[in-house]
């Protein structure tokens, strides 16, 4: 239909590629930019919207390249028809604008990635590559989907799985809340051979973005407003790949856009999260307000982290009396006692008399290590792994393993 020479086998490997832009010169450089690539192949050139609709229901694409902005039926209405009618094709949209509204927009009419014009041949060739391992994936999991029970939810309802939720959580700042975080994430998916994500709650001045050097396009922010319409394809689309194999729901880029993340929105994305991750590590911020109650009341296991220094074991000691109210079972937190160092006089046997609880973990005080990592933007399990406190984390995250693995239900 194309007009291709390939044999029958070349065009079943090679990604296939259909182009909708209502602009001739656009069509015809993105015809050349992907020329060359012996894995791709463009099947198809619509030059509007509706054609594009019917184009991708004929040809069934992989991948379209969709312009946002054309007469008629614009970019995002045409995206919404065609993963309606064709489940397998992924979208990605092009655009001159880089509004947040746009992204948003474009993520719920199930675009897989925004591409902001002019781009580079090499960021269109790999975002079409990235988007067709997600086609790959897809296919796959149809395959071993039990036959539908008529319900027409099946896809949906696929994979039958609960992962865990692990909130890390200080009632007192600057005790180490992110970086234990991203750390324990990333040592969990190393141990388990897990899907991992770590989830950025401290929605004001999160950190995580900078931890990781990660750059996103779209923020918890973006999925909060319409947490009612979150999927697992809308999750992935704004979650963020680390070089560690974890995944990222970052924090909003301006502090007063926390505002748009409310407790059931925060809720609702944790509990789809639930689906289509193992283990959920959420990064807590100090506060004992409604977003981070909720978070706390729907985790499997809460880490507690206090430091060597009065004011950090008064606080933790007044958060117990916290969860005794809430009526946590004593099983749900551990405490976890951060920046040991034996030149300090408190010892972690006069916390747990003071506290009457038992530390579970002690993670040595390494600032060299730590601040490294920090600044650096490279966890330290990774920049720093022959640390003792790369080893002290990986010793605890297996402990922290064990622990949810022998739980049978989720948390009510």
């Amino acid at each position: 239909m194309s007009g291709h020479t390939s044999t029958p086998s070349d065009s079943e490997n090679k990604i296939k590629v259909l182009i909708v832009d209502d602009i001739p010169e656009t069509r015809e450089n993105l015809r050349k930019l992907l020329f060359f690539e012996s894995d791709i192949e463009v099947v198809g050139a619509a030059t509007n919207g509706q054609e594009g609709v019917d184009m991708a229901h004929e040809l069934q694409p992989d991948v379209v390249l969709m312009d946002i902005n054309m007469p008629g039926m614009d970019g995002i209405s045409a995206s919404e028809q065609i993963t309606r009618r064709s489940p397998y094709t992924q979208v990605i949209i092009m655009s001159v604008q880089s509004e947040a509204d746009y992204l948003r927009r474009s993520m719920l009419a199930g675009a897989r990635e925004f591409l902001i014009k002019p781009f580079s041949g090499n960021e269109l060739i790999t975002s079409v590559r990235r988007v067709y391992q997600l086609v790959v994936e897809q296919k796959d999991r149809f395959q071993h989907t039990p036959p539908p029970d008529g319900s027409g939810s099946n896809r949906m309802q696929e994979p039958q799985k609960t992962g865990k939720i692990i909130s890390v959580f200080s009632p007192k700042g600057g005790a180490g809340c992110s970086t234990l975080s991203i750390n324990l994430a990333i040592a969990l998916a190393k141990i388990a051979s897990a899907k991992v994500a770590i989830v950025d709650a401290s929605l004001q001045f999160g950190d995580v973005s900078v931890l990781l050097n990660l750059h996103p396009k779209a923020t918890i922010a973006d999925l909060a407003p319409n947490a009612d319409e979150i999927d697992a394809d809308l999750l992935e689309r704004v979650m963020v790949e680390h070089s560690s194999g974890i995944k990222a729901l970052l924090a909003p880029p301006r502090p007063e856009m926390a505002d748009l993340v409310t407790a059931p929105a925060l809720t609702k994305i944790l509990e789809q999260m639930r689906k289509g991750f193992d283990i959920v590590v959420v990064d807590m911020y100090s506060s004992l307000q409604d977003t981070v109650i909720s978070v706390l009341d729907i985790s499997d296991l809460i880490v507690l982290i206090t430091t060597p220094e009065i004011p950090s074991i008064k606080n933790a000691r007044l958060f117990y009396e916290v969860t005794e109210a809430l009526q946590y079972p004593p099983e749900k937190t551990q405490l976890i006692l951060n920046k040991t160092d034996p030149r300090i006089g408190i010892r972690a046997q006069d916390i747990e008399a003071n506290i009457k609880r038992k530390i579970h973990a002690q993670l040595p005080l390494d600032e060299r290590t730590a601040i490294q990592a920090i600044n650096q933007g490279i966890p330290y399990l990774i920049g720093g792994a022959g640390s003792n406190l790369a080893k002290a984390t990986a010793f605890y995250a297996k402990k922290v393993y064990q622990t949810i693995s022998a739980q049978k239900e989720p948390a009510a």
